[in-house]
C-alpha cells in the first residue's frame, strides 16, 4: 500500500489534508482551506513541489 492523502471537513473550520503513511500515521497535515477545491489544490501543490524540496535543519550545529 502506498502512502495517501486524505480529506477531512470540519464544520465551521473547513478541510485540511493528512498525509498517511503505509503504517496508517499521519506524517503531515496541512492548514484549513476554506473550500474543498482549495484543499484539492493543497494536495497538488504538495505533489509538485515536494520531489524538488531542499531539507533546511536550523537545529544543526554550525561549524
Amino acid at each position: 500500500m502506498a502512502a495517501k492523502f486524505r480529506v477531512i471537513h470540519q464544520p465551521g473550520k473547513g478541510y485540511h489534508f493528512n498525509l498517511v503513511a503505509t503504517n496508517g500515521r499521519v506524517i503531515a497535515s496541512s492548514e484549513h482551506y476554506e473550500t474543498h477545491r482549495a484543499c484539492l489544490e493543497g494536495i497538488e501543490s504538495v505533489r509538485k513541489c515536494a520531489p524538488q524540496a531542499e531539507l533546511e535543519d536550523q537545529t544543526a550545529e554550525k561549524d
